[in-house]
């Protein structure tokens, strides 16, 4: 389905309830600047790191579109597992799965409780800026706990730069993407008031010092786009 969520007014915060759900595979794609090829350079570094049976964790899975693709393009078994909060995202992602013939274990539950041991690899795109920053210092420490030694990490985030006068730019030309892809200037409006104190970004700085803190030996920007970044850490 077409994204139209926010054609009508909103009067209250952006939450990942049915309404996104139903058009979130189109709201990915048309919101986020090449999203499709980090998808892709995603599952390349994956794929360099696994072997056969390991496991892989994606967190804040949504429809599960990045751990699908990982199993079509892996020519060995993984254990794949999804968590994410959201009944209507997982609802959509048990549904696709089914279609692809991907074994995906779906779990609805808080990525700061969850266990996630014995992890090869775990990704995380466009979820830890949706998690308050002091919670998200320590599920990056639990993150790391639960990698393998040489595990890897891999996540994308929106971020923001030091620089005022860059960043204004930066968003600007955000903006203009946007516009690119359909959105209206009220689409955009709306979008931003409703992710405003909800979705809180890191400049890249503060991505890499968090990784580094939390005992990472390796931090690396893998793809960026303005102010959309990629990252691999390695346990």
């Amino acid at each position: 389905m077409i994204d139209k969520v926010f054609e009508k007014s909103i009067k209250k915060q952006f939450e990942f309830d049915e309404d996104v759900a139903s058009v979130f595979d189109d709201m990915l794609n048309r919101s986020i600047p090449f999203y499709k090829q980090m998808q892709e350079l995603t599952i390349n570094f994956a794929l360099n790191h696994l072997d056969k049976d390991d496991y892989v964790y994606d967190l804040g899975c949504s429809t599960a579109s990045t751990l699908i693709e990982l199993g079509k393009q892996s020519n060995f078994n993984l254990n794949l597992i999804g968590i994410d909060n959201s009944s209507a995202m997982l609802a959509r992602a048990k549904k696709k799965c089914k279609a692809f013939g991907i074994d995906i274990d779906l779990k609805n539950e808080d990525l700061l409780t969850t266990n996630y041991d014995h992890a090869q690899l775990i990704i995380s795109n466009y979820t830890l800026q949706f998690i308050r920053p002091l919670q998200r210092e320590k599920l990056i420490k639990k993150i790391y706990n639960a990698l393998n030694k040489k595990g890897i990490f891999i996540f994308s985030e929106k971020v923001i730069s030091n620089n005022k006068v860059l960043n204004k730019q930066s968003i600007d030309i955000y903006y203009d993407f946007k516009k690119t892809q359909g959105y209206s200037e009220y689409e955009i409006s709306q979008k931003r008031e409703a992710l405003e104190n909800v979705l809180i970004p890191y400049t890249d700085e503060e991505n890499k010092k968090m990784i580094l803190d939390a005992g990472f030996t390796h931090f690396e920007t893998i793809f960026k786009w303005v102010n959309f970044a990629t990252y691999i850490a390695i346990k």
